[in-house]
Parts: C-alpha cells; structure tokens; sequence
C-alpha cells in the first residue's frame, strides 16, 4: 500500500471528524447497560461516483474506524449486525453472485474481530446482505453462496414489488427454507401496509423494518405525521415483524433533518434530539413493544447528524422518558437484536 493511498484513507473523513470534533462531550448514561448495535455499515467509497455513496461523508468506514467509534463511545457494545450496503460485491462472476462478495468481505472483518486484536466487541456476529428475490426458487443458489460464505449470515435487505408477484414470493419463500431474514426499508412509509402483507404470506420470515418506517421529519405537518403513524400500526399487527427504532438522523437524497451538520454548525446534544424526536420513537415502541423493538445506530450514515456516544445517550434518555423497566431496556437494547438475528450468547 502506498504511503499515497495511506494519507488518503487518513483524510477521507477529515470534514466530518472536524465538525464533530465541536460537539459538547456529554457523560456516558449507563454505562454498563449491554448493547448490540443491530444495525451499521462497512464501506471504502472514496471512488464512488454515484448517489447515495457520493454525498456520504464518511468515505472510509472499516475495522479500524468502528472499534475506535465504539471504543472512544464509552457505552458497552458487545456485538454488532453488519447491514447491507453494496459493499464490495464482487468484480467478476454472474450478475446474480456479486453480492455475495459483501458477505465475503465483512466475514473477514468478522475473522478480525474475533481474534481479539480489536478488544472485547464482537463486529458482526450478525450479517444480512442482498440477494434478488425476483429470481423465485433460483436465488436459493445466492443464499446458499451467502451462508457458505459466512456462518454469521442471517439474512437480505432488499425492496418488494407492490404487486406481490409469483416470482418475488417463490423467492421470498426461500427465506423460510433456510430460516433467514427480511430486512426493508422505503424512504415511502406508505409502503408499511404491503410490507405486512407481506409479512402475513410468510409468517416464518421474521419481518425487520427499519429506520423507523421511513422518512420521519421533526417538522413534519400533523396530517403526514398522522399518515405515518396509521402506516406504523398497519405493520405493527403483524407478530413476526420487529422495528429498528433509529434511522431518524439520516439524510435522504436531497432532504436533510433540520439538526444535518450541512444545517448546523455544532452537533446536537442527546437531551435536545431526544426532545425533538420523542414522538416517533414513542409511538414505534408503544406499537411494537420492546420485546419487538431494537435501537440501531444505522452508523456512518446517521454520524452526519450525531456522535456514536451522544446517539447511544439519546436512546437511554428515550428508554427513561418511557418508563422502561430494566427487563424491556434489555430487550431493546440487546435481546430483541439477539434474538431476531440469532446471535451467539455472549459470555
């Protein structure tokens, strides 16, 4: 590796370390709370040319990058679920098989992790990546590549055609066959009530929506608030569906949450974004229940917005605001996680 390239990874993520960098340091709430963060990214997107990598700030998000995020956090993460995000798919192959590559790839990470070098955080004990369900019973071959190529593979994250056709649902079939996942997620949270239908075709498939639902504006109109909400418990009814109650801090093509670092010149503290985004997270959980819930840090995207350890406060101070009892703050901020992803036990 030239000393070219390393100087480069070393300032592919100067502007954003440097805003953050301006935050108020806060007291870490809970320290010994356990998490598993169910939800983040691995990439090197310093060449991409296209939307949504290109006007992502954080170019280089690794091994390296997410120990110390965690590390210098403060908050005891135990494990974490890596999330699909195009990374690394293959060069060469059929169409079909590239994205096995990003299971490839974050298996290595997983090999890294578990030598202990990193510490005590197990990275990715869970993984889904992506596979195309429209195939029908062909994609089976992409889901076997996916598990052969991890152990830790869980499941794909992938869009769904409205109508439901007959090729997407034999291929959806094939994630009750090998007892894999379903994560979705749609800007469009009017899109909530055919994902349940969905949910209801194959109740085996666990169901992970994320990012709350969708789009979820601070400033939102009553009227869209109420459209969302109606969308939420549509999806809610259905037993085999969980919520990833996180996403809010992140930026959506051209829209940006009113506390985005491209809208604000110091970054927001947990009790202000807790204010703000109260409501959403409330009704999620109250929806859903705990045991059907799970706070994600959908990290470098939402790190545009927030620190690893102000984020993982904001959520604590939610859980508080709420009520939890120490049974449901296990469940939301590890046991659903654990439990929906199938992770080993922690020691």
């Amino acid at each position: 590796m030239s000393g070219i390239y390393v100087s480069h990874r070393r300032n592919a993520n100067e502007r954003i370390e440097q805003w953050l960098s301006g935050e108020t340091t806060e007291a870490v709430l809970e320290p010994q709370l356990a998490i598993v963060d169910p939800h983040h990214h691995l990439w090197d997107i310093r060449t991409f040319d296209t939307e949504p990598y290109a006007s992502f700030e954080q170019k280089v998000y690794l091994c390296e990058e997410i120990v110390n995020e965690i590390r210098e956090s403060g908050h005891n993460v135990v494990q974490t679920v890596f999330a699909q995000c195009g990374a690394f798919y293959r060069a060469d192959g059929p169409q079909a098989m590239k994205c096995v590559g990003e299971t490839e790839f974050v298996h290595g990470i997983v090999a890294m992790s578990n030598s202990g070098i990193y510490g005590d955080v197990r990275l990715c004990a869970g993984i889904f990546s992506s596979a195309d369900l429209r195939a029908g019973a062909a994609v089976e071959n992409v889901l076997q590549a996916h598990m052969a190529a991890s152990p830790n593979f869980r499941g794909v994250r992938t869009a769904f055609p409205n109508d439901l056709n007959a090729a997407f649902m034999e291929g959806y079939a094939m994630l009750a066959k090998h007892q894999l996942s379903f994560d979705n997620f749609s800007p469009d949270f009017e899109r909530l009530p055919n994902l349940a239908r969905l949910a209801d075709a194959n109740p085996d498939v666990p169901v992970i929506v994320n990012h709350l639902g969708g789009t979820v504006d601070p400033q939102a109109p009553p009227e869209v608030v109420a459209r969302w909400r109606a969308a939420i418990d549509a999806i809610a009814r259905c037993p085999n569906a969980v919520m990833k109650c996180g996403g809010g801090q992140m930026r959506v093509g051209g829209w940006e949450p009113p506390f985005h670092m491209h809208r604000r010149e110091q970054p927001i503290g947990s009790e202000e974004l807790c204010e703000l985004m109260f409501p959403y997270y409330q009704y999620s959980i109250e929806a859903f229940g705990p045991d059907r819930c799970m706070f994600e840090s959908n990290f470098p995207v939402d790190k545009e917005c927030i620190s690893y350890r102000t984020l993982w406060n904001a959520f604590k101070r939610i859980a508080a605001r709420l009520g939890l009892s120490e049974a449901e703050k296990a469940s939301i901020f590890s046991g659903t996680a654990a439990r929906v992803y199938r992770l080993p036990q922690v020691a």
